[in-house]
């Protein structure tokens, strides 16, 4: 699949995605995030998809209302469901921690257990303010982002990150953008001419712990 042009009608961008993208998605309205995040919610059920929302200021029953209309399906709220949402501190912080590596290295096989399930791919959407807190390892979040572009495309998933310009600060989104190799802008999800190869960005950062 294609990545989506300028003159797409806004709907079909999320259908147009490629099989595995990785995007943020910066923002400065709820109204707006709520629009976005919607759409790409919706998408992931109508194809079939995993879909997993990792909340940190949304409410579990506004995550499930901007897919309501979807179907029934959608409101499952069950293990097995097609769609799970998790809080954000649980699924990035897991014991406490914020642990980059350990994260994406449970990537794959977490797309084998989705694709055996029978879901046709895995959609996640989160969160990011949980960042803002000083979690332990949190300052490891750009880390993170770079590593999620080294992940093979063996398995179809999608992910989208998102970032309130209201509480980011500039020199924050700007790193946001060098980790992203696509981009949200204009209700259209577009190529990101600032994405820089994780080689370059993970070198720059030097060594990890």
């Amino acid at each position: 699949m294609s990545t989506a042009t300028p003159n797409m009608n806004p709907e079909d961008a999320w259908e147009e995605l490629p099989d595995s993208c990785h995007a943020c998605l910066i923002f400065d309205t709820d109204a707006q995030r709520d629009a976005i995040v919607t759409r790409y919610l919706e998408a992931g059920v109508r194809r079939g998809e995993l879909v997993r929302y990792f909340t940190d200021v949304t409410p579990p029953e506004v995550v499930r209302s901007w897919i309501s209309g979807v179907g029934p399906r959608a409101l499952d709220a069950s293990e097995d469901g097609p769609v799970r949402i998790i809080p954000a501190e649980r699924a990035y912080c897991p014991d406490g921690r914020f642990e980059p590596r350990r994260l994406v290295d449970a990537m794959e096989p977490g797309y084998v257990r989705a694709m055996d399930a029978g879901f046709a791919g895995v959609r996640t959407a989160g969160e990011m303010t949980w960042a803002l807190r000083g979690l332990p390892g949190s300052d490891r979040l750009m880390e993170y982002e770079a590593l999620i572009n080294t992940v093979p495309d063996t398995y179809p998933h999608l992910g989208m990150c998102q970032y309130d310009a209201r509480l980011f600060d500039g020199a924050t989104l700007f790193k946001v953008l060098r980790v992203h190799p696509h981009v949200v802008a204009g209700g259209q999800v577009v190529k990101n001419p600032y994405y820089v190869t994780p080689e370059v960005l993970l070198a720059e950062m030097g060594p990890t712990p």
